[in-house]
């Protein structure tokens, strides 16, 4: 992978600013955590160089005066909607990071479930957090939001939220995934707070989009392209553009919701120590980049997943179509197509060919490699294979796995567990050269390529099952593919 990013650059100078927005408030300072704080895949792999817990381990830092609230929304727990770079649901996610938090000494303080409305399932994860003696608060849908400032910024508005206590400095508010209300549970704090006399403040800690690169940089379509789902845009920050006649970026929310956290602010101190949205963050990411071709070329691969992946969706019927329509325009304006995704290009050209599905790595020296199903292995188990054994110096005309060993595993799968597809998963390939290695040089040479394959780049020209995503997924491979479904005969 060719590194854009500076990482301990970033570390350092991240720092600095939190603790001198820290500084600038009295009694208490909420923290809006955008992002991810650790496992931060997209922005690894948009900044290649950035490491996925660089937010986390500023965090620990702080942590004797720090603590953690959680934000979930209820719209999203009604949804279940799933993290896509993990596959677990938000509220199953809700307790991964209590747990990872706590698991590196933070104290997480409270869950918080926003967008509130009686849902069934809110409801139910509530009862579930308070029997593991979980704190968690309640903050309602405001009708209007977030225009109606005059309802917003009242008793009938924030006053209506529970107060969520906490006992530290620094309040961290984060959450599983984007449009949870991490913001609009900073502001209603500071609502709360001023009721009771406590002077709070508010900033906000978003690495996307990155406001001093410009509007339709690669990083920042990427940005707009992870969050198709919620209809963000990145915008010209109209605020600061006015305040100081200078072109920063940030996106819709943070400006829709600008003129609430004014009139609150105003509330609160007599004026806003604000004078924009932009000037809100602590953003720094902008200035660790070294190499801006190699983020541009990491950022306009992963607008092509996130294509793809949306594409895939639909497929399966759980995504819209405006979700394509708007990465689609992302494409565009980009300047890139599917076949600039190079590992699409070589799975669908083998696909032609063979007329059976077929799937292409990309390894990290730029050597790409095929595969297709045969009788004995599905396509991903055979790309597996193929690269290991091409990572390893083995030649491709090598039978890792006898048929010896095929044969009882596909008799097992149709026969007794009535399956239709007696091919080799991902899985299976694995666990029988595992098998294997203790006595073949071979096998155990190919496992330990394993670790070679993190960060590669697959395609395949059609559907994976879950038991591949899965594997290629702990192997730390990027996958996409053709929003094509197997035949049942080939499942």
């Amino acid at each position: 992978m060719k590194y854009g990013f500076d990482n301990d650059k970033y570390l350092k100078i991240q720092s600095e600013h939190i603790k001198e927005r820290i500084s600038k408030f009295g009694d208490k300072l909420y923290l809006e955590f955008g992002g991810k704080l650790f496992d931060d895949f997209h922005a690894s792999r948009v900044l290649p160089g950035f490491q996925p817990d660089s937010k986390l381990r500023m965090l620990m830092q702080l942590a004797d005066c720090a603590e953690i609230v959680i934000v979930i929304s209820a719209v999203d727990i009604e949804k279940n909607k799933v993290r896509g770079d993990l596959g677990i649901t938000y509220d199953m996610d809700v307790l991964r990071l209590r747990d990872e938090f706590q698991n590196r000494g933070l104290m997480v303080g409270s869950v918080c479930i926003t967008h509130y409305k009686g849902q069934q399932a809110a409801d139910i994860f509530r009862a579930k957090l308070e029997k593991m003696n979980i704190k968690t608060y309640l903050h309602y849908t405001i009708e209007g939001y977030p225009s109606n400032i005059a309802l917003i910024d009242s008793d009938d508005g924030y006053g209506k939220n529970d107060y969520i206590e906490t006992t530290r400095p620094l309040v961290v508010v984060t959450a599983p995934g984007p449009g949870s209300g991490k913001m609009a549970t900073c502001l209603s704090q500071l609502y709360h707070e001023n009721k009771r006399g406590v002077k709070a403040g508010y900033a906000k800690f978003e690495t996307f989009p990155i406001w001093n690169l410009p509007l339709k940089h690669p990083v920042n379509l990427a940005y707009e392209a992870a969050t198709a789902d919620l209809n963000d845009v990145n915008m010209i920050d109209p605020f600061h553009l006015e305040a100081y006649g200078k072109t920063t970026v940030n996106y819709n929310r943070d400006i829709e919701i600008f003129p609430v956290l004014n009139a609150i602010f105003e509330g609160i101190y007599g004026f806003n120590p604000y004078k924009s949205p932009t000037d809100m963050g602590v953003n720094m990411a902008g200035y660790c980049i070294f190499d801006d071709e190699a983020c541009c070329e990491a950022s306009r691969q992963e607008i092509l997943r996130r294509y793809y992946a949306a594409l895939d969706l639909l497929a399966e019927g759980k995504g819209s179509e405006n979700e394509v329509d708007k990465i689609e325009l992302l494409m565009r304006q980009a300047k890139i197509t599917t076949n600039d995704r190079k590992v699409t290009v070589a799975a669908k050209e083998r696909g032609q060919k063979s007329g059976v599905p077929t799937a292409a790595i990309e390894l990290s020296d730029g050597t790409i490699i095929t595969s297709e199903t045969t009788s004995l292995f599905g396509t991903s188990a055979a790309l597996l294979l193929n690269a290991t054994k091409h990572l390893a110096g083995i030649d491709h005309s090598v039978k890792l796995i006898p048929s010896s060993m095929i044969e009882p595993i596909q008799n097992m799968k149709v026969s007794y567990l009535r399956g239709n597809n007696p091919r080799l998963h991902t899985d299976e390939v694995l666990v029988a050269l595992a098998m294997l290695s203790k006595d073949d040089e071979n096998c155990r040479r190919a496992i330990e390529q394993l670790p070679k394959l993190s960060g590669c780049q697959v395609h395949t020209t059609v559907m994976l099952s879950e038991v591949d995503k899965k594997i290629f997924k702990k192997l730390g491979v990027d996958v996409t593919s053709e929003p094509i479904r197997k035949k049942s005969k080939s499942l």
